[in-house]
């Protein structure tokens, strides 16, 4: 490894078409920064990618001189601090070209959600994305990429068709179910631990509207939500797709009135079906407490950030996940135990989440990937955030306290995506189960032996 601020000659970084950039320039900060605030990288040098090129020429000198490589275009999933090494910044990369008659999208390495939706829209068609569309694709389906409509139609990382990717020995390979099958398999699920994916290929849906939002109840009614919600979840067809969360919303512009400043019970809802018929699957949920605020209905698809209405803004959060076998009644005590109204209004966690998954989600692929979730009937997941040093402390306490109450009813495991802040190898094992972490292993030792792509959720090679 590269010892800290003794970077080589970047001389041969000179021929990079987008910024070149050191600790105290100008552009820096910029370069660096990403959505998630929690996480400062310090690298010794960044790059700011304008194409495969790019990257081709910085993981060569990677490779040359030894030096580690993170790579980042949004920054939604920045869990840990890059320090010393390189930083290439794909952020510029956002071009998408869509092809309606195969129905796919061809998606380069800096593009959001937001870009995709845009450029599917107009032939109707969109993408199978997460809750927010301002998450970068590739990070995303890198990781499994968990979809609002995953139950009904699986993980974005199963439709993705082709990678186009540089492997930290700087040659840029296509792999697919034929070529490079085994880099095709590591890349669906196992996070960016093989390579730096330029571009993806994946399918994309007939499928311009749904209907979707969000179910709100004051918090006094989060028990009888909750348990009507559980109930009601083991009725549903495979297509229904919902989230219970509580919610302790800051009074801050960013959060919609009359949501702001608010403690709620809500059912996020998306349903790809006739809203007739969603309509009618959602009443118990409607019927189970006085309901404040209800914004489900019919809608476009590019308008899916208006379900979870998750914030668009840069800001320092800690997120964690566990998936969970099922909700049994004491899963349910537990959990309300740990964040509902009983814990107090002034919870430091700003959501706490319970997602249903089954339906495609729990489905094998017609191609094999690493993707370690699909037993799991459903997924907790929390955020808090963490503007100063005494609240950060409050938070990692509430979110150790939730995850060791919560633990009896897991499966062990979490997903990479959210998984949060990575520990030892142990910790960060969870992600996959034993004899896909070997495997994952195994690829690491051959197609990045120096271990060069060693930060964030990273494999050990074996």
């Amino acid at each position: 490894m590269t010892a800290p601020h003794q970077i080589p000659d970047l001389f041969a970084l000179s021929e990079i078409h987008g910024p070149v950039v050191r600790p105290g320039e100008r552009a820096y900060a910029d370069e660096v920064t990403g959505f998630n605030l929690a996480s400062l990288h310090t690298p010794d040098v960044a790059i700011g990618a304008t194409g495969p090129d790019d990257i081709v020429t910085a993981m060569r000198w990677a490779h040359a001189t030894h030096t580690p490589v993170a790579v980042q275009a949004t920054g939604h999933g920045a869990n840990f601090p890059i320090e010393h090494g390189l930083l290439i910044n794909t952020s510029r990369m956002t071009d998408v070209h869509v092809d309606p008659t195969t129905r796919t999208a061809t998606i380069f390495a800096g593009a959001k959600w937001s870009h995709v939706m845009a450029a599917a829209a107009p032939h109707g068609l969109a993408g199978l994305c997460g809750t927010s569309t301002d998450a970068g694709v590739v990070g995303y389906a890198l990781g499994g990429g968990l979809p609002v409509l995953g139950r009904a139609y699986g993980y974005a990382a199963d439709l993705v068709r082709s990678f186009q990717v540089v492997t930290p020995d700087g040659h840029l390979r296509e792999a697919d179910p034929r070529h490079e099958p085994e880099l095709f398999w590591a890349l669906r699920g196992g996070k960016g631990n093989v390579g730096i994916v330029t571009s993806l290929v994946t399918e994309l849906l007939p499928l311009p509207r749904l209907y979707g939002g969000g179910i709100h109840c004051h918090a006094d009614h989060t028990e009888t939500l909750l348990r009507t919600w559980t109930e009601w979840t083991h009725t549903v067809p495979d297509e229904m797709c919902s989230m219970f969360s509580v919610l302790r919303l800051p009074p801050i512009p960013q959060i919609p009135e009359p949501l702001r400043g608010g403690f709620w019970a809500r059912v996020a809802i998306a349903w790809p079906g006739d809203p007739a018929e969603g309509q009618a699957l959602i009443a118990p949920l409607r019927e189970a407490a006085p309901v404040a605020v209800d914004t489900v209905e019919e809608m476009d698809h590019a308008a899916l950030d208006r379900i979870h209405m998750e914030p668009q803004d840069p800001l320092p959060a800690r997120e964690s996940c566990m998936l969970l076998r099922d909700l049994s009644p004491d899963a349910v005590d537990t959990f309300l135990a740990q964040v509902g109204p009983a814990a107090g209004a002034d919870h430091p966690l700003l959501i706490a989440s319970l997602r249903h998954m089954g339906g495609a989600l729990s489905r094998p692929t017609a191609v094999e990937d690493a993707v370690c979730s699909r037993d799991a009937g459903y997924f907790m997941e929390s955020v808090g955030i963490m503007p100063a040093p005494p609240v950060a402390e409050a938070v990692e306490r509430a979110t150790r306290r939730l995850y060791t109450a919560m633990a009896p009813y897991g499966t062990g495991r979490t997903m990479v995506n959210i998984h949060g802040t990575p520990g030892d190898e142990q910790d960060r094992a969870r992600a996959w189960t034993p004899e896909v972490y070997a495997r994952l292993r195994h690829d690491k030792a051959t197609y990045d032996p120096d271990n060069l792509l060693r930060y964030g959720h990273a494999v050990t090679p074996a």
